[in-house]
């Protein structure tokens, strides 16, 4: 449904309109609110606003939002890495740089539309028109495995399992910095983000369990490769957790350092295995992946750099 937002410029307030408004509602993006502003659907003290505008303390901000528009997925013949495939799921080995669903400016080239050519109709519909399928997500610059479910049966089961923790999920990370510790856990909380909804953070407010385990697997002096088991699955909890601790992966450009390692292009972050009960058959099933070639080529080159 279409509604109003209502908002009073706050005391000493320093913020462009466009992340006043994103601040004010956790449903839009600064993007989204930009749009908005543009499409003249903003009013300033009962104005049309201008994009740029900074409101003053108590300045009236009404903002008209329209009904959204769903988006529904179309096929697209993408090549897909298929590690497995039955009449009940898919284990696909997802690359780095595809979005796994359809979203408002990216609705082309995710793993959705791909999903769609490969199964037509054969995929959960639980999570509507733009997830079929999906039980469980990866970020868009993560590589490896990731589970699709083709029916609601299958999709449900699956769930369950994630929600009671009995669903592996191995991944590999390179961090930035020493450890001390050969292994460790942290159990941290994680949340919102409360100054950057894009974002999550450690926090008590507003959040969820989040536990994440981790090993030691190579030292470079100034980095650190991983293994780390998902006890959880919270968004961006590895990244979240690694950078907490003051270890961000490297070449993550939003939890890691402002200058990211621009040649990783995103996080060095793959997920190297996943098992689970069949929700079929009962039989339990784990698959690994390779680590792809811009992960392993940044490991060759710290071990030439430390060596």
């Amino acid at each position: 449904m279409s509604r109003t937002l209502l908002i009073t410029a706050p005391e000493n307030n320093t913020e462009r309109l466009d992340k006043l408004i994103a601040n004010a509602d956790e449903l839009l993006s600064r993007s989204a609110a930009q749009n908005l502003i543009e499409s003249g659907a903003v009013f300033l003290n009962g104005r049309i606003a201008a994009k740029s505008v900074v409101p003053k303390a108590g300045d009236e901000i009404r903002v008209e939002i329209p009904d959204p528009t769903e988006i529904e997925a179309k096929p697209e013949e993408i090549p897909l890495e298929i590690v497995y495939e039955d009449d009940s799921l898919l284990v696909v080995n997802k690359p780095k740089g595809m979005v796994v669903h359809p979203a408002p400016g990216n609705e082309r080239g995710t793993l959705v539309n791909a999903l769609l050519a490969h199964c037509g109709d054969s995929l959960s519909g639980i999570n509507g028109k733009i997830r079929p399928g999906i039980v469980h997500r990866i970020d868009k610059d993560t590589s490896g495995l990731l589970i699709v479910a083709k029916n609601d049966e299958a999709h449900r089961a699956l769930a369950e399992q994630i929600k009671a923790h009995s669903f592996t999920r191995v991944y590999e990370a390179v961090v930035i910095g020493n450890l001390k510790e050969d292994s460790g856990t942290i159990d941290a909380p994680i949340g919102r983000d409360p100054n950057d909804r894009k974002k999550m953070k450690v926090t008590e407010k507003n959040s969820r369990n989040a536990v994440t385990h981790y090993e030691v697997l190579e030292r470079f002096g100034d980095f650190t490769h991983l293994r780390l088991r998902l006890e959880t699955g919270r968004t961006h909890q590895i990244r979240v957790h690694m950078a907490s601790i003051g270890h961000p992966v490297a070449g993550d450009p939003v939890y890691g350092p402002k200058k990211a390692i621009e040649s990783l292009g995103g996080q060095c972050l793959h997920a190297r295995v996943i098992g689970f009960l069949h929700p079929k058959t009962g039989e339990f099933l784990e698959f690994s992946s390779e680590l792809p070639a811009y992960f392993t080529n940044f490991l060759e080159a710290l071990r030439k750099k430390y060596s």
